[in-house]
């Protein structure tokens, strides 16, 4: 009974990390993912890897950190740690002043751009649960000038487990607060709480696991019209963002664009990247 006790008093006190396993766990997640945690936030590593180390049973942050290190099983738990450090609040239709930026601005300028070939490549980097990617397919879908293009949106995220919901393409209602009336009754089918998007739009998506931070990848990616970045540099340093920014441009046409967050900004790319203000957004077209 004693015994029983201390386990469920250990349980109960919240597990806490020192300042050196800190460090280590702080730089080997940088060096795996560009994600820079600052002194300050101890607290909110702390909270977010606890119940990864429920999971591995390791009784300490110390234990974890080895097993990060060492263990063969380390490769699937960068998988669950990549999902529970960063932040998937995401929504269809989300920063809509953006999107009119992209229907009213960009759009009609990729489009007379590329008339001769009719082809249009979007990119979605850290798409998280697939509803920014599947916005934009909806919009295109929804456009009659499209009708004949060929339009391809890659989507990408770290993390491998909010890509298999976004491949699923099933949301809940709360996710689709923002989506019209009209489209939501021509593109989704609902069964009980549940909305799964019309597979002539989710074809127009394709989904792919790729860290930002591994350049040797990003080279694969190249002739993209349209890239979305958004909320997701606010996790970087400088250094790792202005890598980040290097390596999306490279994945640009010339005089395609970039759209990040409304909360973001970019410094030391007035070289490559040139600010445009439409209505309420700022976006980057590549010079």
């Amino acid at each position: 009974m004693a015994e029983s006790n201390a386990i469920k008093k250990s349980e109960a006190t919240p597990m806490l990390m020192d300042q050196n396993t800190f460090k280590q766990l702080r730089d080997l997640i940088y060096e795996q993912t560009g994600i820079h945690f600052q002194e300050n936030k101890k607290y909110l590593l702390e909270s977010r890897l606890r119940p990864r180390l429920r999971a591995r049973r390791c009784r300490t942050y110390e234990e974890y950190l080895t097993f990060l290190k060492f263990n063969s099983y380390r490769d699937g738990e960068f998988t669950e740690l990549y999902t529970v450090i960063t932040t998937n609040e995401t929504y269809f239709f989300r920063d809509d002043a953006q999107l009119d930026t992209f229907m009213a601005v960009i759009l009609p300028a990729v489009m007379k751009q590329n008339s001769g070939t009719r082809q249009l490549r979007i990119w979605s980097a850290a798409c998280s649960t697939g509803d920014e990617p599947y916005t934009l397919a909806l919009l295109l879908r929804d456009h009659a000038p499209l009708a004949n293009w060929s339009i391809d949106i890659l989507a990408t995220d770290i993390s491998e487990n909010v890509l298999e919901v976004a491949r699923k393409g099933v949301y809940r209602a709360h996710s689709l607060r923002k989506v019209p009336a009209a489209i939501r009754a021509k593109y989704f089918s609902a069964a009980a709480d549940e909305f799964a998007i019309a597979p002539h739009v989710k074809s127009l998506v394709r989904f792919m696991n790729l860290n930002l931070y591994d350049r040797q990848r990003l080279k694969l990616i190249r002739g993209v019209d349209v890239i979305f970045c958004r909320n997701c540099l606010i996790y970087f340093d400088e250094k790792a963002k202005d890598q980040i920014i290097t390596d999306l441009c490279g994945a640009l046409r010339p005089h395609g664009y970039l759209i990040i967050g409304f909360s973001e900004t970019l410094h030391d790319h007035s070289g490559s990247l040139h600010a445009i203000h439409a209505g309420r957004s700022v976006v980057y077209e590549k010079r």
